[in-house]
Order: structure tokens, then sequence, then C-alpha cells
């Protein structure tokens, strides 16, 4: 589980194609602390560690067809950066909100407004029964919990403070580029049983 909160931000180093599956080596500042078999948030996607070359500062993680189709990963290339979040551990502080990892769909950012001071981003998704968001509910767009607000069926705002800004990768996110979200698992479940 983790809570949406950004601990650094990665640099996609290396990409190779196997098949279906597309391995990714990141480098980060915490790459050395890494273990095989552990799972990390990749721009929101939990991903396990499959090696990790503690020397060069880099893990390798691998995505399947089934993350690929659901995500942005596909979009990946080399000297893009990562949001990286690791598991919350079980005595650290829950300051986010839950969030399991598994992106539901990928939205285009459709406007970044500069406020002097902060900045608001507005996003567009396809509308569907689950995917519920609700005005000062939580969201986690490319792994980052935030705050959504002017909420509607097919899209959402979110602002971002100062210190969001230059630690995550909304300072790379331009009208256009796509991002992945995880609608909140409450919401979905309540979605869900409100379908029944």
């Amino acid at each position: 589980m983790f809570t949406g909160i950004i601990e650094t931000l990665g640099t996609i180093t290396a990409v190779r194609r196997e098949e279906t599956n597309i391995h990714f080596t990141v480098e980060s500042s915490f790459a050395q602390e890494l273990k095989i078999d552990q799972s990390v948030a990749h721009d929101g996607v939990c991903l396990t560690v499959v090696a990790v070359d503690g020397m060069a500062g880099t893990h390798v993680v691998t995505a399947i067809d089934e993350t690929l189709q659901k995500t942005n990963l596909s979009q990946w290339e080399p000297g893009r950066r990562v949001n990286l979040e690791r598991c919350l551990a079980a005595n650290g502080r829950f300051d986010g909100h839950i969030v399991q990892g598994h992106v539901d769909l990928t939205a285009e950012c459709e406007s970044v407004e500069d406020q002097h001071g902060s900045w608001v981003f507005r996003f567009r998704h396809e509308p569907g029964p689950s995917r519920v968001t609700v005005e000062k509910g939580s969201i986690c767009v490319n792994g980052t919990s935030l705050t959504c607000f002017n909420s509607t069926d097919d899209g959402f705002s979110v602002a971002i403070i100062p210190y969001t800004y230059e630690h995550t990768t909304f300072q790379d996110l331009r009208p256009g580029h796509r991002v992945n979200l995880e609608f909140d698992i409450v919401g979905k479940y309540v979605a869900k049983l409100l379908g029944r």
C-alpha cells in the first residue's frame, strides 16, 4: 500500500523490450536501499523490483502488457523523470490517502494555469461508473495524492503548491501529456455497491 506522498524523482536510463514485456532501468537516490521483489510505485504504478545495481544507483522493473495498456508506461523513454514511492512502512505516517498502485486509466492534461505562487492543472478522462471524483476528495495523479475540485463526470482540477511542483514531475507536465489516474478506493467501493 502507498500514500501518494512522493519520496524522490527517478530517471529512466534504459528501456528494453522482451516479447510483450518492457524492462525499465531507473536511476534514483534510494536505489541502493532497494531489494529484489520489493514493490515501488512509479508514477503511481506498483511495479516489482527485479534487479538492483547499488553501485550505479539503479533498479530494474518489468511492466507486462496489461499494465502497458492501462497506463502511460508505453510512452516512457530514457531521460524521462518519474515519481517514486516505496510502500508504506508499518510504523510510517499516513500523510496522503490509501493508494494501491493499481492505475484505473490515463487522463489527458488539458491545461496548466500559473497562479503566481501555485499552479492549477485540469485533467480530462473517459467517464465511467467507478471513475468518481468529488469536490475536495482525493485523487492520485502520477502517484501523487491530491485534492480535486471543479469535479465533473469526465474531469477535475488540482492545485499544486510550490513544494509539490518542485519535488514531483508536475514541473514537467504540459497540456496534451497523459497521466496515470487512480481513483479513491472508498469511492470505487461505494460506486460498485450503489450500482448493485
